[in-house]
Order: structure tokens, then sequence, then C-alpha cells
């Protein structure tokens, strides 16, 4: 959860201080290095603050595309959050879809481990508990573009103050994060400690 917030608090932060996009997309690739390096030290797995790496690396390439094109410091910080709002969006969509054909991802995760990949779909029961638990897995992404893509659309057409948008972005992208990623997680145990999943296809 701290690999994943700091890089964007400190983005956040800098930028609005500073108004400079490229100082505060420095900064924040200095402190995910620096717990990359804890991480190396620590021989522990870096996982998480590559994946915090990598959506730097992608918020500053949509951030310099938008200085191409003519805007402003503040939609060039608008434009680093995009990518996480449109994986969001796709990432609904796709686990989504899933779930509407009845072939849930969380089903896929079950075959997996079992060993076979597509026996649990003969059975309802389990074809309904999977989709259950899908349906709790996407939730997160779900209530992310439903916070963030106004603010993003508000701070972008000038609907809302354009460094307010930003504020909000990051703080909803922190708050949003890990945090709510865990409560579906936990929901997900929950649903499973009922004691009511199904071990056997019913008739």
């Amino acid at each position: 959860m701290v690999e994943a917030a700091v890089p964007t608090l400190t983005f956040t932060l800098i930028f609005l201080l500073s108004h400079e996009l490229k100082l505060a997309v420095l900064v924040s690739v200095a402190f995910a290095g620096l717990l990359l390096v804890i991480r190396l030290v620590q021989r522990s797995s870096p996982q998480f603050v590559l994946n915090s790496l990598i959506g730097i690396g992608l918020g500053a390439a949509f951030a310099w595309r938008a200085a191409r094109g003519g805007g402003d410091a503040t939609d060039q910080a608008l434009a680093y959050f995009l990518p996480g709002l449109l994986y969001n969006a796709g990432y609904a969509l796709v686990i989504g879809i899933s779930i509407a054909v009845r072939w849930p991802v969380v089903g896929f995760m079950v075959g997996s481990v079992t060993g076979d990949p597509t026996a649990w779909h003969q059975d309802k029961a389990v074809v309904r508990l999977c989709s259950r638990l899908t349906w709790l897995l996407v939730l997160p992404c779900v209530l992310r573009v439903l916070v963030q893509a106004p603010i993003y659309l508000a701070g972008k057409n000038g609907w809302w103050d354009e460094d307010r948008a930003v504020a909000a972005l990051g703080i909803a992208k922190i708050a949003m994060g890990w945090p709510l990623q865990l409560a579906a997680l936990g929901a997900m145990v929950w649903l499973l400690s009922r004691n009511r999943t199904p071990v056997a296809p019913t008739a």
C-alpha cells in the first residue's frame, strides 16, 4: 500500500506546489527507486514497486503527449492520471463481460487450482458463486471509474478548478487503491466463509 501511495502522493504534492511536471515525475520516480532499493536489500519481491514505476512511466508518457499538444502544466498533470482511469475502465468492461456471458473470471482461477480449467462451469451453483466473487473483484475498478472520471472530465473541460481536480484525483487514487482492493478481497473471504460453497454438482 505504501509503495502504491508514495509515488502518487509525491507527484501530486510536488506538482501542486511547483506546477513543474518534470520535477514532479522525477521526484516520484526517485521515491519509487528508493523503495525498489529497499526491497532488493531486503531480498523481498519488488513486484509492487515495479508496478508503481510502470504506472509512473505511462502517466508521464500521457502527460508529455499533452505537452506536445499544447496543453498547459495542469492539462499535463490531468493527463498523468488518465492511464490509470483507462485501465480501470477496460478491466471493469472485460471482467463485466465475463460475468454477463456466465464465464466469470474467478471460475478460471478455481479451474487452475483443480487442474481442469472448465469443469466448474458444469455446476450452476458454482457458476453463481464465481459470478458473485467476480463482481466483488471488479467492484473497486467500477467505483474508481465512477468517482474519478467525473473529476477528470470536470478539470479537463473547465467545469472545476484544474488544480483542485488534480488534487482530488491524487487523493482519490490513493484512497481507492489498495485499501479498496483489500476491502473487496475481505468481502470475498467473508462470502466464502459462510459455509455455503458448493462442493458437488447439483442434480
